[in-house]
């Protein structure tokens, strides 16, 4: 090994500052900040030759390796191997490197652990790297090695972003060690070719930095083209915390753009946006268009999630995909009236007597549900209001012609004989989803085998949309009627993850280190948590998808219950307890054509029974007003 002084490109020396505009201000940001300059980085160029193209079936005759760190070679090293067989000849003409050569040379087992020692703590520079890291880890495979995982930049790569075909017919290193005049001509020896792409790696770091790659984090996202005016703005990651949170992309007007959340790091997080990672059209529109990113921070990931949802419904950012207008989510409503039926409504209300599945996704998937449970109940489905007692001039619709319907609007049935309708439809909203999954899947078997698939597709559609609804409601209504519940849970650094819950909705988080006790914060928490209001159930306090997120961390394994002020319970069976909504199509879809009932009794009952999901409640958590301890 020896050292090597050579000038220093303009990137790597303090010529970079006498480069800087006129009028501009130097500022020194943290290195959290902006990462590793590549002035600082330690590269090992190293370079291979082989005698094939594959790993497997071939073996390393030569290593050579230059060390440099800010245009100063600090070293090289250089070494043939061994193969442990002959040189094919047609690789003996290509480098020169004869069978007798390698005589007497060292084995692979002997020189990789020079060259690991060697580039310790640096990173690795290679012409078409996967070639050459490839060899390298399957040597260290072989010879039982633990690879340490070194960063790797591809010099080819680099190259494709900023050298056109104008300029050099090719990306081989011969070509661009002439267009950039390298002191070394490449000749498939390892030590010369690896002074060359020393050279190479200079001449393109030059070019990249005005495109703003001016530290080592940004060379894994230069040899994927990203916009010049996207990557300028990566300055809009400056200062962001290093902590879990939200964060708000503003427009020229101070409009919110978009709204996005990081579980671990806001500023990792943000920097993406700026990087080829991001791939999103609507995104790299929605970058060009920011001026300003401000963050929230946020005690643990939980609160992250439930507030960017919340600041999406508040702020409507357009570049947000996610539901912005919670309140008008569909319900499925039985009415509560003589006559009992269906409506899809916007708005849970305060009515005795009255049955909800939802909320949905859509106005449509909501229509389907009710197409669900029309085909397997004979409720009326006529929708104005009928009296307890028919009028006389009243006249029937067309489904009690056809026998479909009970016509309880010309009194053909009166309030008790039509009452046997509704019963089994409340039922099936609030608790066993058995009857409707019979009743479908049976109509799925008979269209399947007569070979009328389009149609059993709109059937498994109505029994999807009908399960998603009534396991959502039998899931979050117990959570909206309790008015407070307290849960804890495990940190990775053994300390304790708060989190108050009032009506369905994140009233306070926190975090207790681990050799804090955490009742006092516990008590904090409750004094000073958001007041909400009882909603009118089963609607809760919160947007949907919170409670949705709510209920996922409160089913995880380890956590645990507080306190809990009401009772917490789901009934069994229930629309739970389906494992989800293609397994109840797949054992409508195995229904023979025969149409065996029993047969489709002893199904449903397979798909439907023991497929609970682990962690929800099957029988009351809490009774009454208890209060517990863990």
């Amino acid at each position: 090994m020896h050292t090597d002084h050579r000038p220093r490109p303009l990137w790597a020396g303090p010529e970079a500052a006498a480069a800087r505009p006129a009028g501009t201000t130097a500022t020194q940001p943290t290195l959290d900040d902006v990462g590793t300059p590549l002035a600082e980085v330690t590269f090992v160029v190293v370079d291979l030759e082989t005698t094939g193209g594959r790993p497997g079936d071939s073996a390393i005759t030569e290593i050579g390796a230059v060390k440099v760190r800010g245009g100063e070679v600090l070293g090289e090293l250089q070494t043939l191997v061994d193969p442990g067989g002959p040189v094919p000849p047609y690789i003996q003409v290509l480098t020169g490197i004869t069978t007798s050569m390698l005589i007497g040379a060292p084995r692979i087992e002997e020189v990789l652990p020079s060259f690991l020692e060697f580039a310790r703590g640096t990173v690795l520079v290679a012409h078409n790297a996967p070639f050459d890291v490839g060899f390298l880890r399957a040597a260290a495979s072989a010879t039982g090695h633990a690879w340490p995982g070194f960063r790797v930049v591809d010099t080819v790569r680099l190259a494709r972003r900023v050298v056109s075909r104008d300029e050099a017919p090719n990306h081989k290193l011969s070509s661009l060690a002439a267009l950039f005049r390298a002191t070394t001509t490449p000749n498939h020896r390892a030590l010369d070719d690896a002074r060359a792409t020393v050279d190479v790696l200079h001449a393109l770091l030059g070019r990249l930095g005005p495109l703003g790659v001016t530290h080592l984090e940004d060379l894994a996202d230069a040899a994927d083209p990203v916009p010049a005016d996207v990557r300028r703005k990566r300055t809009l990651a400056d200062g962001l915390p290093d902590a879990p949170g939200v964060y708000l992309f503003r427009g020229p007007r101070d409009e919110v753009l978009y709204v996005g959340t990081s579980t671990t790091s806001l500023r990792r997080r943000v920097r993406t946006y700026f990087t080829s990672a991001e791939r999103r059209a609507r995104m790299s529109e929605m970058v060009r268009l920011a001026v300003r990113v401000d963050p929230v921070v946020c005690a643990t990931p939980l609160e992250a999630r439930v507030r960017e949802l919340r600041l999406i419904a508040e702020h409507a950012p357009r570049y947000n995909r996610r539901s912005r207008s919670p309140e008008r989510m569909p319900w499925v409503r039985l009415t509560s009236e003589p006559f009992p039926r269906l409506s899809v409504v916007r708005q849970v209300r305060d009515e005795p007597g009255a049955a909800y599945l939802g909320p949905f996704a859509s106005g449509a998937a909501a229509q389907l549900a009710v197409e669900a449970l029309h085909e397997a109940f004979p409720v009326r489905r006529c929708t104005r209001r009928l009296p307890a007692v028919a009028a006389p001039d009243a006249s029937a619709c067309v489904l009690a012609e056809l026998g479909r319907c009970g016509a309880p609007c010309i009194g053909s049935q009166d309030v008790a004989q039509y009452a046997s309708a509704p019963e089994p439809l409340r039922a099936a909203m609030t608790g066993d989803p058995g009857a409707v999954v019979r009743h479908v899947g049976t109509r799925i078997g008979t269209l399947v085998a007569q070979e009328r698939f389009e149609e059993a597709a709109v059937e498994r559609d109505r029994l999807t949309a009908y399960l998603r609804g009534a396991t959502r409601v039998q899931r979050t209504t117990p959570l909206a009627r309790c008015a407070e519940l307290v849960a804890a849970r495990r940190t990775d650094d053994h300390g304790w993850e708060i989190v108050l819950v009032r009506h369905g909705r994140l009233a306070g988080t926190a975090r207790v280190d681990h050799r804090a006790d955490p009742r006092p914060a516990i008590a904090t928490l409750q004094a000073t948590g958001e007041h909400v209001d009882a909603p009118v159930a089963p609607a809760g306090a919160a947007h949907p998808e919170e409670t949705d997120l709510l209920l996922a961390w409160l089913e995880q394994p380890g956590v645990r219950l507080v306190e809990i002020s009401d009772e917490w319970s789901c009934p069994l069976p229930s629309a739970q307890a389906v494992r989800d909504a293609a397994a109840a199509v797949a054992v409508a879809l195995a229904v023979p054509p025969t149409g065996d009932q029993a047969l489709v009794g002893d199904l449903t009952e397979a798909a439907t029974s023991g497929a609970r999901t682990p962690g929800r409640p099957t029988r009351s958590r809490a009774a009454g007003s208890a209060r517990r301890t863990a």
